[in-house]
């Protein structure tokens, strides 16, 4: 194929497309029990975030967790998830401005650390993958930075997808650094894992909803 001259977004999964946040808190919380730490709320949650996620752990440890503390609160917050994400649906909208975006001309795929093998399935069942040129799930151990990821995810779309005018919508910091170290733009969403005042600091645009995210993607890329 040739490259394409039109715009291309990378999307996010967890928190941005797919509206998990109960979910996550749930899970986090189950996590935190394990160690005696007292339940967290989504706000203090967005307020703390941050990746790698032994780091998150150390802003309420006050140390980093040991391995076997990590390993057992990793162990506990997937399988959490897995049962409570059955309750969570797409974000409003989304479905529509994927299809929107595509049919538009334009072109976009799927980077998420969430388990590659769990998430296929799951944007399958929600009818989208269709939508997307690619499909990523993370790949290895959890906890990192999506950085790597996102460098293996472009390069699979060399001659397809210029970097230059692609976009990464998120809803962490971590998508931005990630969208920067591989030459791509960045558009942060605050219904997710961060709230505004933490994402300003990154110096991206900064939205409220996926339909603001993807004007300002159309923007960036023109």
């Amino acid at each position: 194929m040739g490259k394409q001259a039109s715009a291309h977004i990378v999307w996010d999964w967890n928190g941005t497309l797919f509206h998990d946040n109960d979910a996550i808190i749930g899970a986090t919380n189950a996590a935190f029990a394990e160690l005696g730490l007292a339940p967290i709320t989504l706000e203090r949650y967005r307020a703390l975030y941050c990746v790698p996620v032994p780091k998150f752990y150390e802003r309420l440890l006050g140390r980093l967790p040991t391995d076997a503390e990590w390993e057992l609160m990793d162990a506990v917050f997937h399988r959490h998830y897995s049962e409570h994400r059955v309750r969570c649906g797409l974000t409003a909208g989304a479905a529509e401005l994927l299809a929107g975006w595509r049919s538009a001309g334009h072109s976009q795929s799927l980077l998420s650390m969430y388990g590659h093998e769990d998430l296929v399935p799951l944007v399958r069942g929600f009818g989208i993958e269709a939508h997307f040129l690619r499909v990523d799930g993370r790949t290895g151990p959890s906890g990192g930075s999506k950085a790597e990821h996102m460098v293996r995810h472009l390069r699979a779309l060399a001659g397809v997808v210029e970097p230059a005018r692609t976009v990464v919508i998120g809803d962490a910091a971590d998508d931005a650094i990630a969208a920067g170290l591989v030459g791509a733009r960045a558009v942060l969403y605050t219904g997710g894992s961060h709230g505004r005042a933490s994402l300003e600091e990154v110096g991206v645009p900064v939205v409220d909803t996926l339909q603001e995210a993807v004007a300002e993607a159309q923007r960036l890329a023109a």
